[in-house]
C-alpha cells in the first residue's frame, strides 16, 4: 500500500511510520515541521515540508495516487485552545477538511484520523463509545468537526474512515529509535522526568482537590507503540468495512493514573523523586478521563503490549536520558 502520513514528524505520528514500515508499506510523509521533527522520520522515507491546508501542493501530492491516509497533523495543547480557539478551530478543523477534499478528488479509499479523548467531558467509569460528546476545548471542538466531516464524506462520497479517540499517549520505541520531543513540552510524563534528572524547575501539580482518591486528576495512559499498532489494525479494518463507512473507536488501557501516581512511578524508575508543588486547576481539565477500548479489541484484535505505567515511563526515561537534547542535541 502507498500511504500519506500527514504530522508524520511528529510524536505518535513517527511512531506510526515505523509501523507501516514494518508491515512493508510505501510511506510518504508531509509535516510542516513546526512541532515534527525531520530526524523522526524514519531513513528511506520521504518527507515533503508542507501544511495540510495547501491544496496546491495537495493536488499533486494526492495525485500520484495514494491508497489510505493516516492523519496526524494539529495543534494539540488543549490550554492553548482556550486562549486561541480560532486558531485551533482554522489550523485543526478547516485544514483538516481542505485535505478531505483533496482525498475524495483523487479517489483514496481510506483515512485514518487521530482523534481525541477530550471530545468527552470525563466520567467516572471507562468511556465506551456511547459517551455523550461533549468537548472539553476548541481542540476537542476541532476534532469532532473533523469526525463530523468524515460522517459526511462517507455517506455522500463513499470515502470509508475511523476516528480514533485516543487518550494521553506516553513513552518511547522500545528499541529506542524514537521519543517524545515537544517544544514546548506539556505533557506529565517527560516533565516529571526531566524535573526529576534536574533539568527543569520543580513540577506544578496542577488541581488536588478533584473527587479522585488522591485529589488528582487521573488519566488513561497508552503507550505511543501501541497507539502507532492501533492505527495499523485500524487501516486494516476499513479494508473489510462497507462502502462510506465511518467509524470511531474509544483506545486505552482501561486503567486510570493520578498525576502523584505518575509522579511515583518516574520517581522509581529514575531512582529519585520527582520535585513538585501544588498548584490551582487548570480550565478544561476533566477529573477522569479512562477509555474503554473493548470494541476495537473484539473487532481487530488490538491489545496494548506495553500497558504497565512503569513500563510506559522506563522507555520515555530511557529515550530522554539518551537524547538530553531531543532531536537536535
Amino acid at each position: 500500500m502507498k500511504i500519506l502520513v500527514t504530522g508524520g514528524a511528529g510524536y505518535v505520528g513517527s511512531h506510526a511510520v515505523l509501523a507501516l514500515r514494518a508491515r512493508g508499506a510505501d510511506v510518504v510523509v508531509l509535516d510542516n515541521l513546526r512541532q515534527g521533527h525531520a530526524a523522526a522520520v524514519p531513513a528511506g522515507v520521504r518527507l515533503i515540508e508542507g501544511d495540510i491546508g495547501d491544496a496546491a501542493l495537495l493536488d499533486p501530492l494526492l495525485g500520484e495516487g495514494f491508497d489510505a491516509v493516516l492523519h496526524f497533523a494539529a495543534l494539540s495543547l488543549v490550554g492553548e485552545s482556550m486562549q486561541k480557539p480560532m486558531l485551533y478551530l482554522r489550523a485543526n478543523a478547516a485544514a483538516g477538511m481542505v485535505l478531505i477534499e483533496a482525498c475524495l478528488r483523487h479517489q483514496v479509499g481510506r483515512f485514518v484520523l487521530s482523534s481525541t479523548a477530550n471530545l468527552f467531558a470525563g466520567g467516572d467509569a471507562p468511556l465506551d463509545e456511547a459517551a455523550a460528546i461533549d468537548p472539553g476545548s476548541p481542540y476537542g471542538e476541532s476534532k469532532w468537526m473533523l469526525e463530523r466531516a468524515l460522517t459526511w464524506a462517507g455517506r455522500t462520497r463513499g470515502l470509508k474512515s475511523v476516528a480514533l479517540r485516543y487518550f494521553n499517549a506516553a513513552g518511547a520505541d522500545p528499541d529506542g529509535r524514537l521519543g517524545e520531543d515537544h517544544d514546548p513540552e506539556t505533557h506529565l510524563i517527560p516533565l516529571a522526568i526531566d524535573a526529576a534528572l534536574g533539568r527543569r524547575p520543580e513540577l506544578a501539580i496542577f488541581g488536588t482537590d478533584y473527587p479522585t482518591p488522591d485529589g488528582t486528576c487521573i488519566r488513561d495512559y497508552v503507550h505511543v507503540s501501541d497507539l502507532a499498532e492501533a492505527h495499523v489494525r485500524a487501516l486494516e479494518r476499513l479494508a473489510a468495512a462497507p462502502e462510506g463507512a465511518a467509524l470511531a473507536y474509544n483506545l486505552g488501557t482501561g486503567h486510570g493514573h493520578s498525576v502523584r501516581a505518575v509522579l511515583a512511578a518516574v520517581g522509581r524508575v529514575a531512582g529519585r523523586a520527582v520535585p513538585a508543588q501544588e498548584a490551582p486547576r487548570r480550565a478544561g481539565d476533566p477529573a477522569i478521563l479512562v477509555a474503554s477500548a473493548a470494541r476495537f479489541m473484539a473487532e481487530t484484535g488490538w491489545a496494548p503490549r506495553f500497558g504497565d505505567l512503569d513500563t510506559i515511563v522506563a522507555t520515555a526515561h530511557a529515550w530522554r536520558v539518551a537524547h538530553p537534547g531531543g532531536y537536535g542535541g
